[in-house]
């Protein structure tokens, strides 16, 4: 059989220590509790969305390898939205075919193709880049506030620490005693606060580092398939 007394009796330990926790400290655990909850909210949004992206990526890149032309996938790259080589991927063939457009209107050529030069493929390549970041940008949305909440959650925690010890010394002092009945209270809201402040650190900060990584690794990705659309590029151009 199972004993729940241990669960029950530390649920309501619990709810007697916020209950005779101080004001200031109440406020910093509150803030902290939001801060974790908020984390967490971002922690499982951007795995069902780094997730997206690799499963994207991955059948973009072997719909790209398998085309014969750059611009025949030009209307399948909307499928796969979640994808930054896709949004690359448009933006590099518009910035292609605008090119050669301008070039024959400039030239007065209207079915001649007029070669494209290196200028032209920097450009290209400018483009692409600015989409990077663009992409770049949208993932690392919101990851902020997990460095955030990782660098000052335990210095709250720690705020909240002091405090408590402060009410201990307090309790001390206008008791004349320094029985475990006086201090109790205090020591216990003061390790509360560390509690708390480190629970919503340390998953910020591990989920903000795999944040980071993936986001490096995508950045990595992108570059490799720049330069694989502009050797396919001059190719087709030559």
């Amino acid at each position: 059989m199972i004993d729940f007394y241990p669960t029950i009796a530390l649920a309501g330990s619990l709810w007697q220590i916020l209950k005779e926790t101080s004001i200031f400290s109440g406020f910093v655990l509150a803030t902290l509790v939001v801060m974790s909850v908020v984390s967490w909210m971002i922690i499982f949004r951007k795995y069902r969305e780094f997730r997206a992206v690799d499963g994207d990526t991955q059948s973009f890149t072997q719909y790209f390898r398998r085309a014969r032309r750059l611009d025949e996938i030009a209307g399948q790259a909307q499928t796969y939205r979640n994808s930054p080589l896709a949004a690359i991927y448009s933006s590099g063939l518009g910035e292609l075919t605008s090119l050669k457009e301008r070039k024959n209107e400039a030239g007065g050529l209207r079915e001649t193709t007029v070669p494209l030069d290196n200028d032209d493929f920097e450009l290209v390549e400018m483009a692409m880049e600015r989409s990077i970041n663009d992409e770049l940008s949208r993932l690392e949305k919101q990851v902020i506030f997990l460095a955030t909440t990782g660098s000052s959650a335990p210095f709250l925690g720690l705020l909240g620490t002091v405090v408590g010890i402060m009410n201990s010394f307090w309790a001390i002092g206008e008791s004349g005693s320094a029985s475990l009945i006086v201090v109790a209270p205090g020591i216990a809201e003061a390790l509360l606060a560390t509690i708390v402040g480190l629970g919503a650190a340390i998953p910020a900060v591990i989920a903000f580092n795999w944040a980071s990584n993936r986001t490096k690794r995508i950045q990595n990705v992108a570059h490799s398939f720049i330069l694989e659309f502009l050797s396919r590029a001059r190719k087709e151009a030559a």
